[in-house]
Order: C-alpha cells, then structure tokens, then sequence
C-alpha cells in the first residue's frame, strides 16, 4: 500500500510517497517493544522489600550455642518502615531443641540502598539440650504485621547440630 502527501509550499506542487514498513520490519518493532514491557514489568515497579531472601541457609550450632540469623523488617520502596509491629516467627518443621525467636530492634536494610536504620528485629536460632548429632532441615514462617495488611514468608534452613563436648 503506498500512500501520497501533499504540502503547501511556495515551489510546484510536490508529492511525496511513503511506503509502509514491510511485515518483516513490523514483526520486529513488535517484539522489540513486547520485549522491552516485559523486562520492564520484571525490573521496575514499586514492590515492597522483604528482608530474607527465598534461599537455603547453612548453619551449625553445638548444644547450647545461639546465631543471629539475619535481620528481619518490611519496607517500602522509600526506605520507610511498613511494620506495625515486630515480626513473629514460628517453626513449621525442624529438629526438636531449636528455638527461633525475632529480637527487635532497629536494622539498617543496605541491600536494597537504605541508609538510615528502620523497625524490625533480628532472627536468632538457638539449639538447647542436643544429645545426639543431626543434619536437618528447618523451615521457618516468618509473619508481618504490616500497614498493607498481614504478609508471610518462609526460610528454609539446613542445620547441623553436635552435642556438646
């Protein structure tokens, strides 16, 4: 299909053809511009940050010993606290004489650029009266009280447990 166009202008009457991208061409600007929304719906967008990362942890503790697992906290993408309250966890599969508990306290979030400290808590994992060596994994639900609403996540975390000496 070709079309013509005509201007106004002080020289004889021009005319001047412009022809149609080919199906090639449109195909292409097609998914290029499909290609760009998607990777710009996965990369941008104002998500709220969690703090633990859906990853499986090592950790490693003898009768009696505590870790501090990480910090805890739920924040918009301004760097501002959506807590109400502080984080409560709670073992939903996992050796017996291991405790999980959220501290609170405040936590600077630097992995998402935060620099001022905000309300949250910290995970500590406790393992008490150990009488046998284990390799286990725990699985932790982690629930938010937040100004959104109530979330939840999990961790998953592979512990190795020794008596003591």
């Amino acid at each position: 299909m070709e079309r013509t166009f005509r201007f106004h202008s002080t020289h004889p009457t021009r005319a001047i053809r412009i022809n149609p991208p080919s199906g090639n061409v449109v195909d292409f600007r097609n998914k290029a511009a499909l290609l760009w929304l998607l990777l710009l719906l996965l990369v941008g967008g104002g998500a709220q940050a969690q703090s633990i990362q859906f990853t499986v942890k090592e950790i490693a503790l003898k009768n009696g010993d505590s870790t501090e697992l990480g910090d805890v906290f739920y924040i918009s993408t301004n760097c501002k606290s959506l807590l109400k309250g502080t984080p409560e966890v709670e073992i939903l599969d996992g050796p017996p004489g291991v405790t999980a508990v959220i501290n609170a306290a405040k936590v600077v979030p630097r992995g998402y650029s935060c620099a001022k400290p905000v309300s949250g808590g910290k995970l500590v994992i406790t393992a008490k009266d150990i009488q046998d060596y284990s390799y286990t994994r725990m699985v932790l639900r982690i629930r938010y009280k937040t100004l959104v609403g109530d979330r939840e996540s999990s961790q998953n975390i592979n512990i190795t447990l020794f008596p003591s000496d």
